[in-house]
């Protein structure tokens, strides 16, 4: 009994090692976009997502806004790369089963006064994962 009970015990440690590497490697992704994004970084903002991703965002006066990763990335282009621009990201929730995941990140621009929530769907692609959706919203206080 004691000897099923430690196979039972190891396999439940892998499987949670093996989760928390998954969650590792989905945040780490989410934090490419968020330091890109915040750093002026296109290339790093690139990284994060799969090439044909499609990005809806929101801007004012216009409904729906869809970017590709390389179109949001040039957004931060004329910008000083590595210098912090003001924007916060903070990721708020991320859920996967094998290979997908979504996940939820809060941005703010406090000298704006903007608020944004994002929700990103992501795939694990050979052994990276990979933001293949994003849809952002604007809040207003």
């Amino acid at each position: 009994m004691k000897r099923h009970f430690s196979t039972f015990l190891f396999l439940l440690c892998t499987l949670f090692i093996t989760a928390q590497e998954e969650e590792d490697a989905i945040r780490k992704t989410l934090q490419n976009y968020i330091d890109g994004s915040s750093y002026n970084n296109p290339e790093l903002i690139q990284s994060a997502f799969y090439e044909e991703a499609d990005l809806f965002l929101s801007k004012k006066d216009q409904e729906l806004w869809i970017l590709s990763p390389e179109e949001y990335g040039k957004l931060f282009e004329n910008r000083k790369k590595g210098e912090f621009n003001g924007r916060i990201g903070n990721i708020l929730m991320i859920d996967f089963e094998n290979n997908i995941a979504c996940a939820k990140a809060e941005i703010l621009i406090p000298s704006r006064d903007l608020k944004f929530i994002d929700i990103f769907l992501l795939k694990k692609i050979g052994d990276t994962w990979k933001i293949i959706s994003k849809a952002a919203t604007a809040i207003s206080d």
